[in-house]
């Protein structure tokens, strides 16, 4: 289970904080009692079982392709864009075994022709598969994404081309006619799941298990994620200590909260974090702006602001409690100065350098928090998906916001498709 501990200070009141939790523990209460078919959100809530959308039959079936696949193609390319394809990239980029069975690459990341010309040089002499993944098919970077590849692949494989194209979409949709007339192999998007939400659906879960992800324990993870936040309605709630600080925070003038970590495999699930936040609580002029930092490269740069820059940011801190990795710091042999590291082990430099950031940001007035996970393990990564999830509709139905829309998105599209002369 996630852990989460939260150092207060002058600007965040201990009492005050309580008191704010207190008050408003009844929203806790209500989506905790909230089943599907009851919520004013019954449209948007099939991740909030952990499961419904990953049972293991499911499980199971998407294994079964995610082998064929990794028989048949050294590259899966996953297109897509946003929430479409943040999850599946954050998990690998920390899970991914070495040697992996297929090597993963991203497209509809960018609308960039120098991307999309050395990823097709870097394809050309190799065997592919594409998983285009786009919830209706109306967004921009996948549509490019698909015109891209489909030629290639028809140039490559010529009439068996469509056993390397995967489409991963709404069922009924215009894309799923498309798939069943092409012949392409059809995974669902789920509609009640925003892509922002969907790391525990096909959209996720099947690149990561390409990747080599055990993706039953990844589920399994966030299970008991659910279990163990469902079992405690009371202020102390991990999810709800921590949307109900962020929310408090807001309140008293705050600005921006900061996700910071000491290890780099978290990288890509600082941007899942990132998304998920700015989307879901970014609305009618409020909301934290979300900033994901990694440390200790980050410290050398804005942890300069962090540590004296303007006070209007709070910090969380993701700490893993069984890092991963075994390095004997060895003598160098010459006069470097550095003898004290003589025969530390750098993950335990790597435990000094976080306690001393979190005390001296502590120190300096920022509001720090630390959630605390087990281990950079696929188990762990179920769980801190679904804890963030569960943290933002909290936070958001708090700030009376709606968690599952992005009506701000839209306002570039539409003078994009203009520009385009889009019918």
């Amino acid at each position: 289970m996630i852990e989460i501990e939260t150092q207060t200070t002058a600007t965040l009141a201990p009492e005050a904080l309580a008191a704010y939790r207190r008050d408003h523990v009844a929203v806790l209460q209500r989506l905790l009692a909230t089943k599907p078919a009851g919520d004013s959100h019954e449209a948007d809530l099939g991740w909030l079982t952990a499961d419904k959308w990953a049972p293991p039959a499911r499980l199971s079936a998407l294994t079964k392709l995610a082998k064929q696949v990794q028989r048949q193609s050294q590259v899966l390319v996953v297109v897509g864009v946003g929430g479409s394809n943040q999850a599946a990239r954050a998990a690998i980029a920390a899970l991914q075994p070495d040697p992996a069975p297929c090597e993963i690459v991203y497209a509809g990341v960018n609308l960039s022709a120098a991307y999309y010309q050395r990823l097709l040089a870097s394809l050309a002499d190799r065997d592919v598969t594409i998983d285009v993944i786009a919830k209706n098919f109306q967004t921009l970077e996948p549509g490019i994404g698909f015109r891209v590849f489909k030629p290639f692949l028809v140039a490559k494989y010529g009439e068996d081309y469509a056993s390397h194209l995967i489409v991963t979409g709404t069922p009924g949709s215009a894309f799923e006619q498309l798939a069943t007339a092409a012949g392409y192999p059809f995974l669902t998007f789920p509609e009640d799941i925003g892509g922002r939400f969907s790391a525990l659906s096909a959209v996720g879960l099947f690149p990561m298990a390409v990747a080599g992800i055990d993706i039953a324990a990844l589920v399994e993870g966030a299970k008991a994620e659910r279990a163990a936040l469902v079992a405690d309605d009371s202020v102390q709630n991990p999810a709800y200590a921590y949307a109900s600080l962020r929310q408090f925070w807001r309140l008293a003038g705050g600005g921006v909260e900061v996700l910071a970590h000491f290890e780099p495999q978290l990288d890509y699930f600082g941007r899942w974090w990132t998304q998920l936040f700015a989307e879901s609580e970014g609305k009618n002029n409020s909301g934290l702006y979300p900033v994901a930092l990694s440390y200790s490269e980050d410290l050398h740069s804005l942890g300069q602001y962090v540590q004296q820059g303007q006070r209007f940011l709070a910090e969380t801190f993701l700490k893993v409690a069984t890092p991963v990795g075994d390095l004997t710091l060895q003598p160098s042999g010459v006069a470097d100065g550095f003898d004290y590291l003589d025969g530390l082990d750098l993950a335990a430099v790597n435990r000094v350098a976080e306690a001393a950031t979190i005390q001296a940001h502590q120190d300096c007035g920022v509001p720090v928090t630390v959630l605390t996970l087990p281990g950079i393990d696929a188990a762990s990564f179920g769980a801190l998906f679904y804890f963030f999830e569960f943290a933002v509709f909290i936070s958001a139905t708090l700030q009376g916001v709606n968690p599952f829309d992005q009506p701000g998105v839209e306002a570039y599209k539409a003078l994009m498709f203009a520009g385009l002369h889009r019918p």
